[in-house]
């Protein structure tokens, strides 16, 4: 398994006020009410993967600058303080708002538990550019210490099949050669499966497996390419059971592609260092969550797998100890993994689905 973030500390960053040292484990499910701080766990990812592609402060622009990421803004938190560790690897720095409302890089420092031990300093940044990104961009002397980490947060893929109208790219056409990795919003269907039809057999039959569970009258992708202009680029065209008819991807309901598109994150051959999906469970048939349960138990046998939902349903396939709970506390999220030893009688009653319906697990609103 790629090297995966075991634990992490957020202070001051949107509603999260502060997440002291919380493990993540292989599986994470996160739930809770409406505006509890899931998406804003999220947002950290996203955030961080800005630091390592050079593009923080546009992030920072776009979230509606530094005043709006800190706790409660400007006048209750000062600066927004991360920790993360990768096993023996670790990467801390403090994001302080600038008068331009973007972010400075301050105590930035990475770990390492083998050799010469502990935290070492890089530094600080005022143009938001990160120390240990540019000791590895530049391959300086200590830039082995700092590529692990580096590596498995730019492997991070944050998927958001929400999208699935007429003009989204996984409806239409795209270039063959964009197959690298599947895309934030699988803009690339059409080119990721091509690829995997034509190397990846076993992984691309398991995924039609996977798809045929959910759509019966599915048969197969027909992912022929077509020359437009200088460019050949594929679609996902496809074939119903009992018919040589090719179908279009309008053709597909919003729920049938949307569960095509997590079944191929999800069946990847080489999936990257953690996948994070935020409510995948959206516009599927009760049927369809399950088997997208037993996909997201599949993936994190292999990968970690972080995963935002609000379906009793879906969170019915895991196991209590997967379930991570978000809250509000005055004005703040909390974050809490459960212990299965704390519902044992209750489980014996009722599944891990029901215990949330019945707020047994306490994630609904909250009136403070």
């Amino acid at each position: 398994m790629s090297t995966s973030l075991d634990r992490l500390s957020i202070q001051g960053f949107k509603s999260i006020k502060e997440l002291k040292d919380f493990e993540l484990k292989d599986l994470n499910v996160i739930v809770g009410a409406n505006g509890a701080g899931k998406s804003n766990l999220i947002s950290f990812f996203k955030m961080l993967q800005t630091m390592i592609d050079g593009s923080l402060n546009r992030y920072v622009r776009d979230s509606g600058g530094a005043g709006d990421l800190v706790f409660n803004g400007r006048k209750v938190t000062k600066d927004m303080v991360f920790k993360t560790r990768f096993g023996s690897r670790g990467f801390r720095f403090t994001l302080v708002p600038t008068p331009a409302d973007g972010c400075a890089i301050e105590d930035e420092a990475r770990y390492y538990s083998g050799g010469a031990t502990g935290w070492w300093e890089l530094g600080d940044s005022d143009d938001g550019k990160s120390k240990m990104v540019a000791e590895v961009l530049n391959n300086q002397s200590d830039a082995q210490y700092s590529q692990p980490v580096f590596d498995a947060i730019a492997a991070w893929q944050i998927y958001h099949f929400h999208d699935t109208s007429s003009t989204t790219g996984m409806r239409n056409y795209e270039i063959v050669q964009d197959n690298k990795v599947l895309r934030t919003d699988a803009a690339n269907i059409g080119p990721f499966l091509l690829k995997l039809r034509d190397r990846y057999e076993d992984e691309y039959k398991t995924i039609l497996n996977a798809i045929r569970l959910v759509t019966p009258f599915f048969d197969d992708f027909i992912l022929e390419s077509r020359q437009s202009g200088a460019k050949e680029e594929v679609n996902i065209s496809w074939l119903q059971k009992g018919s040589d008819y090719p179908m279009q991807p309008y053709h597909l309901s919003d729920g049938s592609i949307r569960f095509i598109c997590l079944a191929a994150a999800l069946l990847q051959p080489n999936p990257p260092s953690t996948i994070i999906i935020d409510e995948p469970e959206l516009g599927l048939h009760p049927a369809a969550i399950v088997i997208l349960g037993e996909l997201i138990q599949q993936a994190a046998q292999r990968t970690q797998v972080i995963v935002a939902t609000q379906s009793p349903a879906l969170i019915d396939q895991f196991a209590i100890d997967d379930i991570v709970v978000v809250n509000r506390k005055e004005g703040a999220s909390t974050f809490e993994r459960l212990n299965e030893q704390d519902f044992s009688q209750w489980l014996e009653s009722y599944s891990v689905g029901e215990l949330w319906t019945k707020n047994v697990i306490v994630g609904g609103p909250r009136y403070e």
